[in-house]
């Protein structure tokens, strides 16, 4: 069965579960690591007003418990494969639009696939997402107008 396939099963055997009790798909993988797959959720609160909250791990294990009964029954992974549920974590990838849009104004690091201005990575605040370019302005003020099929890969950057 396709990777795509198995993540569209995985999204509508939890989609109802996950709005009912509070929660949201971050991201699902479906990779092999070796000999053995891996099915990755990663789940998250739904953030509601200016207050982060954060998935616990007895959070992930009742998503876990409640996943892992709906594919026995379902069965659409025809190998043997490891089942891990967890949160997207405080260094959290940024993949979709709507990741961007909610992490405005956090501090993210981007690398790129080609230097732009000699610069294969660049660390600053998100400012914006327009059409197909993210906007970061670095500790030095400088804007920088990254285009996205450029980006390799954004996450939050972890200040302490």
């Amino acid at each position: 069965m396709a990777k795509k396939k198995i993540k569209d099963i995985v999204e509508e055997l939890l989609h109802d579960f996950l709005a009912q009790n509070g929660y949201e798909l971050y991201n699902v993988e479906f990779v092999k690591e070796g000999r053995d797959w891996f099915l990755r959720v990663y789940a998250d609160k739904i953030q509601e007003g200016a207050e982060e909250s954060y998935i616990s791990t007895e959070d992930c294990e009742r998503i876990s418990r409640f996943l892992s009964e709906k594919l026995d029954k379902v069965d659409p992974i025809p190998q043997n494969y490891y089942l891990e549920v967890s949160s997207p974590g405080m260094d959290r990838e940024l993949l979709k639009e709507e990741h961007y849009r909610r992490y405005r104004g956090r501090q993210v690091e981007v690398r790129l696939y080609q230097p732009i201005d000699g610069k294969k990575q660049i660390e600053g605040t998100l400012e914006d997402l327009k059409e197909d370019r993210i906007i970061v302005i670095d500790e030095n003020k400088q804007s920088w107008e990254l285009p996205l099929a450029q980006v390799a890969k954004t996450k939050l950057a972890v200040v302490f």
